[in-house]
């Protein structure tokens, strides 16, 4: 296969950071495919579906500062059309370059397996005029937050505009504040959580804090305490770097989890004692709330034209501000401490 044969076939393709530590490539791979495992990874090494640096490498060759990683498809390369789909959005502001969306929780973001219909990119589509097909990526969606998660997301319109904007996320210059309740109530009513982050070795889907120095991706995440309902808390977190899951990951961690996260273990009784009266009031914060407690509040960054800081916020949805309600109704009308 030649070089502009295996252009064609490209389906990943990664930088490493210029202070990247030396690590084998079957590692730097894997925390960054999804789905992927070590095994596959090292299978497609070993058939030639790895190059760094326009070469050929070998399963034990170790990543250095800057290396140009590409991983090619297994098969020929599919071509996936979104369809534009008149699905309305809330929209909070929008000029030439860039929109801003407070999205919904539920709304995938991204197509993908199973889910080719129904996402913020067929609204986008559909929104803008513009069928997105055959690799093309029109809008750009320069970040992403989970499907469960609400919240502001930025989009751009054109590649310049792209292009200043991902710099912007790569120098971690975008403000972006988080508000969770979380289980419990930090130690400290302000702090910061730096680690490695990488994948789940029993759940893929699942990420976990390694301690490791060369494996997963290095996240910091800064928090502060807003309310404090005895058994739950408002927190706000601030991302300082904008991993896979980075707040849920890191506040389960800090021994917080989110409340009613099912994949992190917030979707049952974490704190308090589990008596009728106060298991029913949770169970029912759960029904009321069947999803993470995360909103993306605050989202900062420079205009890619005009230069200016741009600040938007957004309220809480409604099941989110509901479940706040009912506890900040519960510790005023009854003191849980009593059962402890």
């Amino acid at each position: 296969m030649n070089q502009e044969e295996r252009k064609q076939y490209v389906r990943f393709r990664f930088v490493a950071d210029k202070g990247q530590s030396p690590v084998r490539i079957d590692r730097f791979l894997v925390d960054r495919i999804e789905n992927a495992s070590r095994n596959k990874i090292q299978q497609a090494i070993d058939q030639g579906k790895v190059w760094v640096n326009n070469r050929y490498i070998k399963s034990n060759y170790k990543v250095r500062p800057s290396d140009e990683i590409e991983v090619l498809s297994f098969e020929e390369p599919k071509i996936y059309e979104v369809i534009p789909e008149d699905i309305a959005l809330d929209i909070v502001y929008e000029d030439d370059q860039v929109l801003i969306i407070n999205k919904p929780a539920g709304m995938i973001v991204h197509p993908g397996v199973g889910n080719y219909s129904g996402t913020l990119s067929n609204a986008l589509a559909y929104y803008l005029g513009n069928e997105i097909h055959k690799g093309d990526r029109h809008p750009y969606l320069v970040h992403r937050i989970d499907k469960n998660t609400s919240g502001l997301l930025l989009v751009a319109k054109d590649e310049d505009s792209t292009r200043f904007l991902s710099e912007q996320f790569k120098a971690h210059t975008i403000t972006r504040k988080y508000n969770a309740l979380v289980w419990g109530r930090p130690t400290e009513d302000t702090g910061t959580i730096e680690t490695n982050i990488t994948r789940s070795n029993q759940n893929r889907k699942v990420f976990t804090v390694t301690h490791e120095e060369e494996v997963g991706k290095h996240a910091i995440t800064h928090y502060r305490v807003i309310e404090d309902f005895t058994y739950v808390s408002l927190v706000e977190c601030k991302l300082e770097t904008g991993r896979t899951h980075q707040i849920r990951v890191h506040m389960k961690h800090l021994g917080h989890p989110l409340f009613s996260d099912e994949m992190y273990g917030g979707d049952r009784i974490l704190k308090g004692v589990v008596f009728s009266k106060y298991k029913q009031f949770v169970e029912n914060c759960f029904k009321m709330m069947p999803r993470q407690a995360l909103h993306a509040k605050t989202l900062g960054f420079i205009h890619p034209k005009t230069k200016e800081e741009m600040f938007f916020d957004s309220e809480l949805p409604n099941d989110f501000t509901q479940v706040l309600n009912r506890w900040r109704s519960i510790n005023k009308a009854y003191d849980f401490s009593k059962e402890d």
